[in-house]
């Protein structure tokens, strides 16, 4: 009975992050390459955003909520895994030892990114161009958001894999290894989007 509950945890853990929590990914990280159009291009972006219908019940509902759940399992999964990477260093338990790190890194970086912006916002400031820019204006921040960015997109698209393993979608070792390629390629196109992004700020 347990390990049925810890499989369902487990499965519920990996769709949320991809439905809908993926999907938001994907969506933020093309709002912000809006940015390597011009400033007026991104506010135009990220205003019609705060301009959709239902938008509160959408950000706890769709966004936050699933969220959370996705990161509090996932730490329970960081801190009770047993990672043997050290000991068999296999490309696929190093990805394994790698989702969980990135994980715990993404987990600090999305707090303090909507702490930085939604949260402020709730406070009566404005998210636009002006804000990225304040907020990237130091080396420091440039490579924390470079991390933090690198960090989100691989375990994304490392976690696709998992996904589809968990799911199965990838039952056999040949589908499993093109599943691998698919999410590398992923993770390339994902980071250049981000982090180009982040470079249009500064």
């Amino acid at each position: 009975m347990a390990k049925n509950r810890e499989f369902g945890n487990r499965r519920l853990h990996s769709l949320l992050g991809v439905i809908p929590v993926g999907l938001f990914l994907l969506e933020h990280l093309i709002t912000n390459y809006m940015a390597t159009k011009g400033e007026e291009a991104f506010n135009s972006a990220a205003h019609l955003l705060e301009s959709l219908p239902f938008r509160i019940f959408l950000e706890v509902f769709i966004i936050f909520l699933p969220l959370i759940y996705h990161a509090v399992y996932g730490i329970y999964i960081a801190f009770t895994a047993k990672n043997n990477a050290g000991r068999y260093g296999f490309f696929r338990n190093w990805m394994f030892v790698l989702q969980r790190v990135t994980g715990i890194v993404t987990l600090i970086f999305v707090v303090w990114h909507v702490w930085s912006t939604r949260i402020k916002a709730a406070l009566g400031a404005e998210v636009n161009f002006d804000m990225m820019a304040d907020i990237l204006s130091s080396p420091f921040m440039i490579a924390f958001y470079v991390v933090g960015i690198l960090s989100t997109t691989f375990h994304f698209a490392n976690g696709l894999w998992s996904f589809a393993v968990s799911w199965g979608l990838t039952v056999s070792p040949k589908s499993q290894q093109i599943s691998t390629y698919v999410t590398l390629v992923i993770f390339v196109l994902l980071s250049y989007v981000g982090v180009r992004a982040i470079f249009a700020f500064v």
